[in-house]
Parts: C-alpha cells; structure tokens; sequence
C-alpha cells in the first residue's frame, strides 16, 4: 500500500473482499465506515486496552504481520516493490502451515511447485 489514507485502504479491501465477509480491525481511523461495503464490521479499540470482543480480535493477522517483519528485517534486510508479492505469499506459506513439522512443510511444498522463476524473469527490469 502506498499509504494508510482511507481512501486507499478502504478502495484496496473493497476491491479485494466480499461484502458478506465479517470485517475485523483495530479502532485506525482508515477503517470508519466500513460497514457501509460490508454486512458486519467488528472493531476492537486497542486504545481502550480492548484486545477482543467476543469471540473477534486482531491477533491472527497481528502475528502473521510480526513474522513478515522479522523476516524482512532479520534475514531479508530490504525488498523491492517488485518482488514483494513474493516475500508475503513466502511468510503467508509459512505461517499458514505453523503448526505442521518442517518435514512435512517441506514435502508439501514440492508437491505445489508447478512454476519455475528463472534468474532473467526475476532480474527484468519492469516497466
């Protein structure tokens, strides 16, 4: 995202989610109105020392967020705009299959790789 405005936000999860999916954020200011696209939107007020309501929170996509950052920082160090599609569906793969052994998460991703990125696609210049 090039900012946190509303207008991206909110244009950019329209686009991207049904509107009979149940939306849950945090209180940012980005995520007013969302109930206007969407059956039901659900916020929890870290502000206000909320950290669930019922039985909605943040806390799945707040890890899954901790570990792209750790990843990026701690072994990556930067990414480019044009591969970082890539480095999010790595660290999604990995946090998605958590709770499997690294056997069989390693076994299971070479029966999905169908798709060969070679060296020259990977450097190319984009336009």
């Amino acid at each position: 995202m090039k900012d946190t405005k509303i207008d991206t936000l909110q244009t950019a999860i329209v686009k991207r989610v049904g509107s009979s999916a149940t939306i849950v954020t945090d209180s940012h200011t980005s995520y007013q109105n969302l109930s206007y696209y969407f059956d039901k939107h659900e916020t929890v007020n870290h502000l206000q020392d909320e950290w669930t309501k019922g039985e909605y929170h943040t806390n799945t996509i707040e890890g899954f967020f901790s570990q792209l950052k750790r990843g990026i920082y701690g072994i990556y160090h930067q990414v480019s705009p044009k591969h970082l599609h890539r480095y999010c569906q790595e660290f999604s793969y990995r946090y998605n299959t958590r709770k499997i052994k690294e056997v069989e998460r390693f076994n299971h991703s070479l029966t999905i790789c169908n798709k060969r990125l070679k060296y020259k696609d990977l450097i190319r210049k984009t336009v």
